[in-house]
This record gives structure tokens, sequence and C-alpha cells, in this order.
């Protein structure tokens, strides 16, 4: 039996003549793009730019925001009120939506980007506060959650659409979350070492930490960092892995949810 995965690639993080990743390779390996929005890294002509080389592959279009802050590439922790981050979310989402819909497309999914992400994923409240801004704007968006953390028990609460996302070059904690950043063995850059925890985690049905746990979870999508110096050699190990154990990588279908109502 042919199973289902979807392969994403968080992109568009170059600014101005400042060039980060290779996205136009990775649109030929991966079936959803998560696209910056402006606030931890892009401008509106990399936005323009990243669309066009993902309608063009014929790759799903999402919004990735995340804090104000392009010094620090959004992986800085910023305090903000619930309607200081629900503006925040609404503003980069609308550049999204409008730049989208110039092209005659729409998006399909919605992912929270670095300190962000790792915040609301502990954080219900947060993760509740972020989820509702973006659904308030487009209630039909796909929400890209981690599973077994706060981002999950937020989406499920407001019945929501979502995808569960593992990470092919970051390690895990016990808790379910990512291991941070500062710890020696938060990344993964062998690209065979990528794929092959990968499909043992999808064979498997869940997360294996660094310390060998597995934690039981819904696994729908995987993600390659675009801005790793390996992201091109990591997505087209995984691509091939998937393949050999009888994965087709493709988006979500937009009639099913998934996961939700």
């Amino acid at each position: 039996m042919t199973r289902t995965v979807d392969l994403n690639a968080d992109m568009g993080e170059s600014f101005g003549p400042w060039n980060m990743g290779n996205d136009a390779a990775l649109l030929k390996l991966v079936s959803s793009a998560n696209i910056a929005c402006g606030f931890h890294a892009g401008d509106p002509d990399t936005m323009a730019r990243t669309m066009d080389l993902a309608l063009a592959a014929g790759v799903a279009l999402g919004a990735h925001p995340g804090f104000a802050d392009l010094q620090g590439f959004g992986r800085r922790r910023i305090d903000l009120s619930a309607a200081e981050v629900t503006h925040l979310i609404q503003y980069q989402l609308g550049a999204a939506m409008a730049l989208a819909q110039a092209r005659g497309a729409r998006l399909s999914h919605f992912k929270l980007h670095g300190a962000l992400a790792n915040m609301a994923a502990k954080d219900t409240a947060l993760a509740t506060t972020c989820f509702r801004a973006a659904l308030a704007v487009q209630p039909d968006l796909r929400l890209t959650i981690m599973p077994l953390t706060a981002h999950q028990a937020a989406a499920t609460a407001l019945d929501a659409s979502w995808s569960a996302e593992i990470f092919a070059d970051r390690a895990y904690d016990d808790d379910g979350t990512l291991t941070d950043r500062a710890q020696p063995d938060a990344m993964i850059s062998d690209p065979d070492m990528a794929a092959a925890r990968i499909v043992d985690m999808l064979n498997n049905g869940g997360i294996t930490t660094r310390s060998g746990r597995l934690l039981a979870c819904p696994i729908d999508t995987i993600c390659v960092h675009g801005d790793n110096a390996g992201a091109l050699a990591i997505a087209g190990r995984l691509a091939a892995a998937l393949h050999d154990a009888g994965y087709t990588v493709a988006a979500p279908d937009r009639s099913d949810p998934t996961r939700g109502p």
C-alpha cells in the first residue's frame, strides 16, 4: 500500500542582496513551502519570487510568520501581549495572502517560526492566540503544528484542521519539544542519519527522542530548515529514502482535513 507524507521546507528567507538557502533547488524536492513573511526574514520581493518559484513547481504555499527580529532571525524570545501577538500574526499573514492572491493562488497552510513557535509549543494560551489570529483572517488554513505540545492542544480546542510536523534536522527532548539549539547535539547535519531516523519514526508511528524514547504521535509532514547549509543534501537524501520505503511525497489535499473537523 502506498503511503503519502508531506515534505516541507522553510524558505523565502533571503533579504535584499543577502541570499539564504537554495530555494529553487529545494522546490524540486518538497511538496510544501513555508514562506517567511518579512519580520524574521524575507522581504516583499523575496516573498513574491519564492511564491512564483513554488507555484511553477506545483508546491503548496504556506505563511511562516515569526517575531520582528531580523538580526536574530526570529530565534530570540520576545514577550508580547496577546493583542500584540494577534496583530503580529495578522499583519504578516495578510501580506502573504495578498501576494498569493495577486498570483491567482491561495495559501494552504500556516506555520509559526523560530522562538515564537517554540514558546507556543509550551504555552497553550500563546498557541491559541497565534492560531486564532490566523484563522480569523483565513478560516480554512491548515495549521502545521508540533504534535504532543501545546500546539496540538490549541489546534484541537479551536476545531482547526492541522498537520503534525516532525523535523528532519533537529533533535527532540523527552517532552516532545525540540532540543534547544544551544545544545551541541540539537542539530542533525548528516543526510543519511537524518533520512534513516525519519523513516524509522514514520514506520514506528512517533518521535524518537535523543534519549531513545519513542513518543507515539501522528506524523503528517516533515520539515527541512532551508537556511541550514546542508538543507539540500538532507532533503535529497530524505526524498530518496521516503521513496524507497514506499512513501509518496505530496502536499495534503485541501479537501482532506487530515486532522481536525
